[in-house]
């Protein structure tokens, strides 16, 4: 009697668009080193990769000019990434269908593979769970974590300068920790310091919590 061993299929990492610049960049790169370097094996991308390559080195060129957050720059910047996130999806699921759910030769194409169990992400403070850039450029969500005792929150957020500490702070009041609380008109490729305390039934508020930074795109 003959067992078939049936395979796990293999996704591709996805989802660039909501990663940050620095995160994206190392993926584009691996991929088309990847792909280049064993177009024995995956010989018919739907994409031209020289193009491909292009479009990646004018991505990464055009972010250090974005990073002042002039509006031309960055919606110049935005564009590129768009175009070079929307090559690697294309060719993301062509080596989905072309690997033969094989990992090895997954891996060859210099992408990486999604997890297939879904992962906890630990908290990025004791106070704050999750910072994230929001769905328009110059926003942030911040998702707060419950206090014990607490009937409400406070946020706060400044601009880190460099070498230098937050001072410039701006805080709204928070009522609830769920949904994140989305933080708009940001300067983009600036760098913000992120702060909570809770206001409690007993009276009075806690500790500011340490900060948690992130650059807003």
């Amino acid at each position: 009697m003959t067992t078939i061993v049936k395979k796990t299929p293999i996704h591709a990492l996805h989802g660039l668009t909501k990663m940050l610049d620095g995160v994206v960049t190392p993926l584009l790169d691996s991929s088309l080193k990847g792909l280049t370097a064993n177009a024995v094996i995956y010989n018919k991308p739907p994409v031209d990769l020289p193009t491909y390559g292009t479009n990646i080195s004018a991505y990464e060129a055009s972010i250090p000019a974005a990073l002042d957050g002039g509006k031309t720059a960055v919606a110049q910047k935005n564009k590129l990434r768009h175009a070079a996130i929307k090559n690697y999806d294309l060719l993301a699921h062509y080596v989905e269908l072309n690997c033969n759910d094989d990992m090895a030769t997954f891996l060859l194409s210099g992408f990486q593979a999604k997890p297939s169990t879904k992962n906890l992400t630990a908290p990025v403070s004791d106070s704050i769970r999750k910072v994230k850039p929001g769905a328009k450029s110059g926003a942030v969500d911040v998702a707060l974590l419950r206090f014990k005792g607490a009937i409400s929150y406070e946020l706060r957020w400044a601009p880190v300068p460099p070498g230098g500490a937050p001072t410039a702070w701006v805080s709204q009041p928070v009522p609830n920790v769920r949904p994140a609380t989305t933080i708009s008109a940001l300067t983009p490729g600036t760098t913000y310091a992120f702060q909570v305390h809770a206001l409690l039934k007993k009276g009075g508020y806690t500790d500011w919590s340490d900060s948690v930074t992130i650059m807003c795109t």
